[in-house]
């Protein structure tokens, strides 16, 4: 069923399911432990807590957007400066939503990765409790 809801998800988009497919694939090499959800606007990645989703979401105007394109956003301790970084947000002190636009397979680099390995330990580590 989840590939059924993947497909719903993309309806509007389909000319960006192989950029999400891509993403999602080294996400799950690289973390095979992490689970998916398939929500109506997002499909989410969890380590207890979410630590990046993909989304279409409206970070810049239209024009500004490549064709296809993916938003993936990740929870960071810090607010990223670079020039990736589409809009960002801080909804917790100490606690950064950034949003990154991705056009091309390309774009899937290590940087990108990097940075999701940041938000994947910063997920874990708010799960623990003070001694």
């Amino acid at each position: 069923m989840e590939e059924k809801d993947i497909l719903s998800f993309f309806e509007d988009h389909l000319s960006a399911l192989p950029l999400y497919e891509a993403f999602e694939k080294e996400l799950f090499r690289r973390y095979p432990q992490c689970e998916r959800r398939i929500q109506k606007t997002q499909i989410s990645f969890y380590n207890t807590h979410m630590f990046a989703c993909v989304s279409f979401a409206k970070v810049k105007r239209k024009a500004e957007m490549p064709d296809p394109y993916i938003v993936i956003t990740l929870g960071l301790p810090y607010s990223l400066n670079t020039g990736r970084a589409a809009m960002k947000s801080e909804p917790y002190p100490g606690r950064w939503t950034t949003h990154i636009v991705t056009g091309s397979v390309d774009e899937l680099d290590e940087e990108l990765y990097s940075l999701v390995e940041e938000a994947y330990t910063f997920a874990i580590r708010k799960r623990r409790k003070p001694a």
